[in-house]
């Protein structure tokens, strides 16, 4: 009996020590989830909403500390220049997104994976973005502010925009500071048809096969003149020699430069 309440004891301490360990590893946890980025502001409104701001702290990347419970992040007037793929994964309750007055020069695929359910407006404007690609929206559904970037429009601009599934007036602050074909060099992005930029494109397209064309028929007539004035002066050069020879031997081998030729 004495060592059956020993062995309780021992095994109640036991299961204290596990149980107290198990609580403090769930608030470490769930202080780190919650708490606030390294050097960001945190605060919540009366329903539980938390907002992030990193705004002016000099980033060159995306924080990897933010609270997965966020709704709203700014990270403007930063130096960030790139957005990677996946870089807001653990956020699933993010709302708005704010990356304006950045040096965004490109979007990785994948780079707003994981929002498409809950991320309602995406600030991008004041960037360095020249060109898009559709593979780092994807399913993307949000109102996106693009005004103020570096915007080059041409059909591969176009073709990628319109394999967006952003709201509609997303694409009114788009303003090509250059474009193909160049007339079209400060326009309003939605006042220019699609055919007008890639109409260019093919044309651009069809007078580089044209040229390459011209190049290689231009090519094949040279080597053919050539092949056949090779070819005479061999043969005036072989009846010159023969001219020189005696006159038995010199027939003989006429005949047979003559049936060689024919």
């Amino acid at each position: 009996m004495p060592l059956l309440v020993d062995w309780l004891l021992r095994y109640s301490v036991v299961m204290c020590l596990l149980l107290h360990s198990l609580v403090l590893l769930t608030f470490c946890f769930h202080h780190a989830a919650t708490s606030c980025a390294r050097g960001c502001y945190c605060s919540e409104r009366p329903g539980g909403a938390k907002t992030v701001r990193c705004s002016s702290l000099g980033l060159t990347e995306i924080p990897r500390d933010i609270p997965n419970d966020t709704q709203q992040l700014y990270l403007d007037y930063n130096h960030i220049t790139t957005v990677p793929a996946h870089a807001f994964r653990e956020l699933p309750l993010l709302g708005e997104l704010d990356l304006s007055h950045n040096e965004l020069a490109k979007l990785e695929p994948g780079a707003f994976r994981g929002l498409a359910g809950s991320l309602e407006f995406l600030d991008l404007s004041s960037n360095k973005l020249m060109t898009l690609s559709s593979e780092a929206f994807e399913s993307l559904r949000a109102r996106t502010n693009f005004s103020n970037n570096r915007w080059h429009c041409d059909c591969t601009l176009w073709t990628q925009l319109h394999k967006l599934k952003l709201q509609p007036l997303s694409l009114a602050g788009i303003i090509c500071q250059t474009a193909l074909p160049e007339e079209y060099k400060g326009s309003p992005f939605l006042l220019v048809k699609d055919k007008d930029f890639c109409i260019a494109l093919k044309k651009t397209t069809d007078v580089a096969m044209l040229v390459t064309m011209f190049a290689w028929f231009t090519m094949v007539i040279s080597y053919l003149v050539y092949y056949v004035r090779q070819n005479q002066e061999d043969a005036r050069r072989h009846l010159e020699y023969l001219k020189s020879l005696p006159s038995k031997q010199r027939k003989s081998e006429e005949s047979s430069t003559i049936s060689t030729v024919v």
